[in-house]
């Protein structure tokens, strides 16, 4: 069974800034103001990554896992009611303790869960995962900073 869309690719460029290719969310699945976000990725063999990454065994770069995460930090940072101030963004500033457990190849739908934890003048951290079909891919903390 599908996870139900809260939020569409409309609903998301609308609150985040990137755009293809480096947009690596496709919808918000789940939502707790203030304190989780889940997204969702298909990934295809169209991504133009795969063309150098690598040919003939194409493999998402753990990198951009980590932007997909951050992605989805900065989802739930602006639609939260306690989030970032309209007119302001959130931008990436660190990624610490992350693991890899497997692979990401074409067909593979990552679910990406990030959660709250922590909280400083402009400084967000969160925790989150990556999982594909149950099984864990990574996991790692984002640190994020708010400015005009």
């Amino acid at each position: 069974m599908a996870d139900e869309c809260l939020l569409d690719i409309k609903g998301i460029q609308e609150l985040i800034p990137h755009r293809y290719p480096f947009l690596m969310v496709d919808r918000v699945v789940e939502f707790e103001d203030n304190q989780r976000c889940v997204t969702t990725k298909c990934v295809t063999i169209n991504e133009p990554y795969f063309a150098g990454h690598f040919p003939g065994r194409p493999i998402m770069p753990g990198v951009l896992m980590i932007e997909a995460m951050a992605q989805t930090c900065a989802i739930l940072a602006m639609k939260s009611t306690n989030g970032v101030k309209k007119g302001r963004a959130i931008l990436l500033v660190g990624a610490d303790e992350f693991k890899w457990k497997r692979q990401v190849v074409p067909g593979d739908v990552l679910r990406i869960e990030m959660t709250y934890y922590k909280r400083k003048g402009p400084y967000w951290m969160l925790k989150g995962t990556v999982s594909v079909d149950g099984n864990l891919v990574c996991s790692g903390t984002i640190s994020a900073v708010e400015t005009d």
